[in-house]
């Protein structure tokens, strides 16, 4: 198991530019083909979903499967305004970053307003994909999501359907389901991940 980290996070140094999803997914092929040198399931969480779906979109010869866990993929689909948009913002939030980014960061804790003003304009205006291109992903997908998330439960199914071969589970009464759920998430994704779940039930026709 591989678990990169993105730059200007935890002991990797910044890089001078924006911190984009296309700069992310771009970072995530260039470690694909580096440690791993072949495909790889991907698995990812929030910002993680969306730089395994822009992979997918940019090197599907890098991707086995995917699990895309509890984002959204364009604004349609974003709650405004949600818990976890004010809690980033909140001067509480922000100094439990810092306290987790000083001790270790390479550019030093002066570097954390730069990340951090980063992080908050992606969220700002990204992402913006159309659901029209997923289309063309061949990846098996598993999306996964709470019913109380910060994308819609509407936004998460159109994902699914547009996708060329995704399944959707949405779980009750959750919001952060790898931290809520993990036992419960952790065998759903191993068993996608090892093509073991069912294969859908088809409904017979009324008669």
């Amino acid at each position: 198991m591989h678990v990169p980290e993105r730059r200007g996070h935890a002991r990797t140094p910044d890089v001078d530019g924006p911190l984009t999803y296309e700069v992310m997914a771009a970072d995530t092929v260039a470690y694909l083909e580096a440690e791993v040198r072949g495909h790889a399931h991907l698995v990812g969480w929030s910002d993680g979903a969306v730089v395994a779906l822009l992979v997918a979109l940019r090197r599907p010869d890098l991707v086995g499967r995917m699990v895309l866990i509890g984002q959204y993929y364009n604004s349609s689909g974003r709650i405004p305004g949600s818990d976890l948009d004010r809690l980033l913002r909140s001067a509480e939030a922000k100094e439990f970053l810092r306290q987790a980014y000083d001790p270790v960061s390479p550019d030093g804790p002066e570097h954390f307003e730069v990340v951090y003003a980063k992080a908050m304009t992606t969220i700002d205006h990204e992402p913006e994909i159309d659901l029209a291109v997923l289309a063309s992903v061949s990846a098996p997908a598993l999306v996964l999501q709470g019913d109380q998330d910060e994308v819609t439960l509407e936004h998460g199914a159109a994902v699914a359907a547009a996708l060329g071969d995704a399944r959707l589970a949405v779980l009750p009464g959750t919001h952060g389901l790898p931290i809520e759920l993990p036992g419960l998430v952790n065998t759903l994704l191993i068993s996608f991940l090892r093509g073991a779940l069912p294969a859908p039930a088809l409904m017979p026709p009324s008669e």
